[in-house]
């Protein structure tokens, strides 16, 4: 049975209380949510919303940290195909401008616009097991686009968490919060991580919410 957390707990992600040991070959970190209804009476739908109201884009991010505490690798700028400019491109960030690492050890399935289907609206998926020992610790953090352009914040969102499930697609820890007035005008939330912790991984519930939208701005702290 996984283990409902509060913020700031921490549990080992390999072995519970009870004895019973997890496959961390492949962990999927999964985040979801909801929004709550509008004003109006329309019903935003689940995830980014929907109906008469503006789209809800919720996206999930990772960052890889070495034992410093800092995103060594922060990649290269590329030119896209529409002729955009994306900057941290292969780096130590999982972004939807850079779904997948270099190690091809850790991944971001795919970005979520829609809300459609049930459980996850996004997952990352990392091969702890496999991953470099340099990387020391992973940060979960979810952000909303534009949210300050478009008066959207995580006081507008409920049901939302961050899930750990191993390879043998047993759920192993989960964390839930909903939206309140505390969190109004907190476009972006640092939800989670997992770190190395004497041979084994960790998971501690962060739960830490901020005003600004863009992931860029929480990586100046991680950057030397």
């Amino acid at each position: 049975m996984a283990i409902n957390l509060v913020k700031g707990q921490t549990i080992d992600l390999r072995k519970n209380d009870r004895g019973e040991s997890y496959d961390l070959s492949s962990v999927t970190i999964g985040l979801g949510w909801d929004v709550k209804q509008s004003h109006s009476g329309g019903f935003l739908g689940k995830l980014f919303g929907g109906g008469d109201d503006a789209e809800y884009d919720l996206d999930a991010i990772a960052f890889l940290l070495d034992k410093n505490g800092k995103v060594a690798n922060r990649g290269r700028n590329i030119k896209a195909s529409d002729g955009r400019n994306l900057s941290l491109f292969e780096s130590d960030v999982i972004y939807f401008n850079s779904m997948k690492h270099p190690s091809g050890h850790i991944w971001l399935t795919g970005d979520n616009r829609t809300g459609a289907g049930e459980g996850d609206d996004e997952q990352i998926i990392v091969k702890l097991d496999a991953l470099d020992p340099k990387y020391d610790r992973i940060l979960f953090l979810v952000t909303i686009y534009q949210g300050r352009k478009n008066n959207q914040h995580f006081g507008m969102v409920e049901n939302a968490f961050i899930r750990a499930v191993d390879a043998r697609g047993t759920e192993i820890a989960k964390f839930s919060l909903s939206g309140n007035f505390t969190y109004n005008g907190m476009c972006s939330m640092t939800f989670a991580e997992v770190y190395r912790r004497d041979g084994s991984w960790k998971f501690r519930a962060i739960g830490e919410p901020g005003t600004t939208d863009s992931f860029i701005d929480i990586l100046t702290k991680y950057t030397a």
